[in-house]
């Protein structure tokens, strides 16, 4: 599929801002005052940008709050509540600290919580998608909660805890690679079921469906290079995985190292996206004759 910058940026970002706020709900830091407006200000600034980020990539963004209203039936209607909630429940926690000093544990947990379910229903809404077999799998909501939980951790100082989530993000990652590369070929799709000709034999395509581009080429089908792949994978672990690990178990060295720790996982993490949608073989391109 085309790797949009804008949804890059969403996936990527909001997935920090919400793991931050995660942490913050649960207590892993308990700032006050000043303190806790810069923390949460850091945290809605990821959170809120990236999806203010999502909605730029919407044919028509004013009409985004008509997505609200089809939570029974949409992962992105269900996002955006969630998103809502979790934004409120956090935002009275916060308030607590800022200007009272005070903890509010149980609106802190259960707006913690409610940060992990935006992230995960933002994984739902591709991981539900029949026509992308690579993500219709249990590893995309599994690396959407790792990274974010882990990137959220990196940045509220929690080293242990960051360190064996990126070894395991890591490993995890590689294994939805390795498995999603076949998943389009296992899937049975096939250019007879596509075009819905398979009671006559084997289809092949003789001639483009129409002599230009539209939306379903322009959003769909978009092909990386093995060799490309291989590479900007390899670069992804490393930027995102194990360059941070690294930085974090240097010996102290003020704020720089924890600087390049985050700054290295949002570049490999911005990466790890562009491949999730890049690479992602959505259905109609076999329509095309384009897988």
């Amino acid at each position: 599929m085309h790797p949009a910058t804008s949804v890059i940026l969403f996936n990527t970002f909001s997935g920090l801002g919400f793991g931050l706020l995660f942490w913050l709900g649960m207590g892993a830091l308990v700032p006050t005052g000043m303190s806790a407006f810069i923390w949460f200000a850091i945290a809605y600034l990821f959170a809120v940008g990236g999806l203010i980020a999502s909605t730029f990539h919407l044919g028509h963004p004013e009409r985004a709050i008509k997505a609200f209203s089809q939570w029974k039936t949409s992962w992105l209607s269900r996002e955006g509540v969630c998103a809502v909630f979790a934004l409120i429940a956090m935002a009275i926690y916060g308030a607590g600290l800022v200007f009272a000093g005070t903890q509010l544990t149980l609106i802190g947990i259960v707006g913690g919580l409610a940060s992990l379910g935006v992230v995960f229903t933002t994984s739902m809404i591709y991981a539900q998608m029949k026509t992308v077999p690579r993500w219709r799998h249990w590893t995309t909501p599994a690396m959407y909660l790792t990274l974010s939980i882990g990137g959220g951790a990196l940045m509220s100082g929690q080293v242990g805890i960051a360190s064996v989530l990126f070894i395991i993000g890591g490993a995890l990652q590689i294994f939805a690679w390795v498995s999603g590369d076949g998943r389009f070929s296992a899937s049975g799709t096939t250019m007879e079921s596509a075009t819905g000709l398979g009671h006559i034999g084997k289809v092949r395509a003789f001639e483009p469906p129409h002599t230009g581009t539209n939306y379903l080429m322009r959003e769909f089908i978009h092909q990386v290079g093995r060799k490309h792949a291989q590479q900007l994978r390899i670069i992804t672990i490393g930027l995102a995985f194990v360059l941070p690990v690294i930085f974090m178990l240097l010996p102290a060295g003020g704020h720089i190292f924890p600087a390049l720790a985050v700054l290295s996982h949002v570049a490999g993490v911005l990466t790890l996206r562009w491949l999730f949608f890049a690479q992602a073989e959505h259905v109609v391109g076999l329509y095309y004759g384009k897988r």
